[in-house]
């Protein structure tokens, strides 16, 4: 069983930046890959960054630019820097592990842009 643990959501004003964490534990065996979605409300859960164990990304093209994602693989944690950011990127952001064909689920972190 894996379990992960998201943090850095909140409020920030339009033009912020912000930094989501998420920290995995529990049986973690390589390769994997890690990722960031979000998902609105009614909405279906997207994709906003991926990262493989060996550093290759996969960015939304909704974010590019103005995200980065990185890991921590002694860490097993995850990060999203998420910079210029727009009250459109306002949602609930989620993390994602793949390890071989099993998928877990954070539980989900709010970021609000709005002033």
């Amino acid at each position: 069983q894996v379990q992960l643990v998201e943090s850095g959501g909140g409020l920030v004003e339009p033009g912020g930046s912000l930094r989501l964490s998420c920290a995995a534990s529990g049986s973690i065996f390589s390769p994997t890959i890690m990722g960031w979605y979000h998902q609105a409300p009614g909405e279906e859960r997207e994709l906003v960054a991926t990262i493989t164990n060996y550093g290759l990304t996969k960015y939304a093209d909704s974010v590019k630019g103005r995200v980065t994602i990185s890991r921590d693989n002694a860490k097993n944690t995850v990060y999203l820097e998420m910079n210029s950011l727009k009250p459109e990127d306002t949602t609930t952001y989620y993390c994602k592990v793949t390890i071989r064909s099993a998928v877990y689920w954070g539980q989900g972190t709010q970021v609000t842009v709005s002033s």
